[in-house]
């Protein structure tokens, strides 16, 4: 028995979106860039957020910014078919919500990689440096609610 988690299917998400693959994606091994799997989560989180709350989200008085990120790859994906992106909200908290995203391309079920992707809302009147963590904006938590698997 592994204590490993189970590889993500599609029923694991609730909201998609659909990315093109460039050529200059693709390492030269031949298969998506790790930076690239990193824009993708970013992507798929930030346009969710402006079209769920209908908003530029970067001139908010709060603004979420990355504390972590993760990736468990699974199998090979890149250029040239798209990627569809599979979004979910594990947790939002008072400050923060964390995030996951399935990578998936072509007909399989199974996720090719999955990404933890986590935003800690701060101040964003403070300009760069230490910015004190605040509560999640409610035009936020409310774009990011339905996104969680079980809300209970």
């Amino acid at each position: 028995m592994s204590d490993r988690p189970a590889r993500p299917t599609r029923a694991d998400y609730v909201a998609w979106r659909t990315a093109t693959t460039r050529w200059r994606d693709d390492d030269a091994y031949g298969h998506l860039n790790n930076a690239t799997y990193y824009e993708l989560f970013d992507t798929a989180v930030n346009a969710h957020l402006y079209e769920a709350t209908g908003l530029d989200v970067r001139a908010l008085p709060q603004i979420g910014v990355v504390a972590e990120t993760g990736c468990r790859y699974f199998r090979e994906i890149g250029f040239p078919e798209p990627i569809e992106m599979g979004l979910v909200v594990d947790r939002v908290g008072t400050s923060s919500i964390v995030y996951r995203i399935g990578l998936f391309q072509g007909a399989s079920d199974e996720a090719a990689a999955e990404g933890r992707f986590v935003h800690v809302y701060v101040d964003n009147s403070r300009g760069a440096g230490d910015r004190p963590v605040t509560p999640v904006p409610d035009v936020v938590r409310a774009a990011v609610v339905p996104l969680l698997r079980d809300p209970a």
